[in-house]
């Protein structure tokens, strides 16, 4: 698997380049947020704003209004959770054209509950107008600012940085409201977004290998959620559904999920795997995601209460490819 670097950094030069309406906002957080090289490339469409995230949301909703295509830089966690009055009201409200970039999604921090985004789903699945998009490898970074640009309205990206894998080939971009069907099965339907992708395509292998026929479908749009994927999906399959997400399992993928069941009348089950209601606190992202559930072997425990079976699956017995573990803020 390869590891690819910055990739958001120069994806956004790139598309800037393409665009001269679009603009890049950052609270203070140029280096941490992949921008920097951006302030190099385009100063005049660099705008710092400090830590003054809620100024930062009403100057964006200006320049949207005069014809730019505004994009926030920094934390996640203080894109919805700070700004939450300036997003609805300055920028949801009006169905401005402004993109916020939130980086460090879900437990992707040593930071802890003040830096962590394990909610941000929930609250702005809520929000009218918003759209949401959570990326999964380097392949989705690279395609989301172009799959952004569809949407004329408020866009919210869970973006990855630093070092990311690229999971799907580079020639096979995100689409918008369309899920990636990494393996077909008639057992199991396994949906994931984020880290967790990668996890669940690893317990995937060695269930395989157990004789378990698995749908896996990875998620990048989750608002809009009316992909058709999914519903063909929850109708195939056997025992049921397993959803893994980098979110508390209350108001994020799973519930997505469990909306499409209830709505569609699809008599299947299903098991949210993700973070419990609780807050998590800051470590290594290997760690965080043992201790929270948000590895393989939760998921393949997640599957035989579904199936009602025991694969007798190792640590040992999981795929060689490992996701790489960096903790710097």
């Amino acid at each position: 698997m390869k590891i690819e670097v910055n990739t958001h950094e120069k994806s956004m030069i790139r598309w800037a380049s393409e665009h001269p309406e679009a603009v890049v906002l950052s609270a203070d957080l140029g280096s941490s947020c992949e921008v920097k090289e951006f302030l190099k490339t385009y100063p005049d469409r660099y705008f710092s704003l400090g830590i003054a995230e809620q100024n930062m949301v009403s100057w964006a909703a200006g320049l949207a209004r005069e014809g730019f295509r505004p994009y926030l830089h920094t934390f996640g966690v203080f894109l919805y959770r700070r700004v939450l009055d300036q997003l609805e009201m300055s920028v949801a409200y009006p169905n401005l054209p402004v993109t916020f970039v939130g980086f460090l999604p879900g437990i992707m921090t040593p930071g802890g509950v003040s830096h962590q985004a394990i909610n941000d789903v929930a609250v702005l699945r809520n929000i009218p107008n918003m759209t949401i998009f959570d990326v999964g490898d380097a392949t989705d970074i690279e395609s989301v600012l172009e799959v952004t640009h569809q949407v004329n309205g408020p866009v919210f990206i869970r973006m990855l940085r630093k070092d990311v894998p690229r999971l799907f080939p580079a020639n096979e971009p995100l689409v918008f409201n369309r899920g990636r069907v990494l393996s077909e099965g008639t057992d199991i339907a396994i949906f994931s977004s984020s880290i967790c992708t990668e996890e669940a395509m690893r317990a995937t292998k060695v269930l395989e290998e157990k004789g378990l026929s698995i749908q896996h479908v990875h998620i990048s749009t989750l608002k809009p959620f009316t992909d058709p994927t999914v519903v063909e999906t929850l109708k195939k399959v056997k025992y049921g559904a397993v959803t893994i997400e980098n979110h508390v399992t209350i108001g994020g993928l799973g519930t997505a999920v469990a909306d499409v069941i209830a709505e569609e009348g699809i008599g299947t089950k299903l098991v949210k795997v993700g973070i419990q209601d609780t807050y998590t606190h800051g470590a290594s992202k290997m760690y965080l995601m043992k201790k929270y559930g948000l590895d393989a072997m939760t998921l393949i425990k997640a599957i035989e209460k579904l199936t009602g079976k025991s694969y007798g699956i190792q640590e040992e017995d999981l795929e060689t490819v490992r996701f790489e573990d960096y903790t710097a803020v």
